[in-house]
């Protein structure tokens, strides 16, 4: 069940991570919708931003990472890790407006949320240059080696002119 609430978008700031973006309710005009949000802090939800009725960003997926309530407001707090189509992007330039923001739970569980991303790991050097953890990657020292093995002319080609180079 989607919870739609009228809220202050109070700031967005990215960590080295995930985007946090932090939402504010004033007063307690909306408190039915607040007890029914406090079930969800901690887990998966997916999160939509109307802004005079428009759609902002369309459905992202985000951790409710804390949801904490005082005698003037309630802050909510929602972590978003990189967005592959830039949607959080687009969400910067409505900070510090009042939006409609929409909060759903999600079938995500925090493990999927949070797994790696597949690709190389690395670190990058001051210099630019990437030390790769790989150990099937060659070095450019074994690269040289092996050009020097094979000669000028390259891979050893067949003797036969049936017999493809594979």
């Amino acid at each position: 069940m989607k919870t739609n609430m009228n809220v202050l978008f109070k700031s967005m700031q990215k960590d080295d991570k995930k985007e946090i973006l932090k939402f504010e309710i004033k007063g307690s005009e909306d408190a039915g919708d607040e007890m029914e949000l406090f079930e969800l802090s901690g887990s998966i939800v997916v999160l939509s931003l109307e802004v005079g009725g428009d759609d902002v960003c369309g459905d992202i997926s985000a951790e409710f990472v804390s949801m904490q309530r005082d005698s003037k407001k309630t802050v909510m707090k929602f972590g978003i890790k990189g967005d592959k189509d830039d949607k959080a992007q687009q969400l910067y330039k409505f900070a510090g407006r009042n939006v409609t923001l929409g909060v759903a739970p999600s079938q995500m569980s925090i493990e999927e949320f949070n797994e790696p991303r597949e690709g190389m790991r690395g670190t990058i050097n001051p210099d630019g240059t990437i030390d790769v953890e790989d150990k099937n990657q060659m070095t450019i020292d074994e690269a040289a080696a092996a050009a020097e093995d094979e000669g000028e002319d390259g891979p050893p080609m067949p003797e036969s002119d049936d017999d493809l180079p594979f």
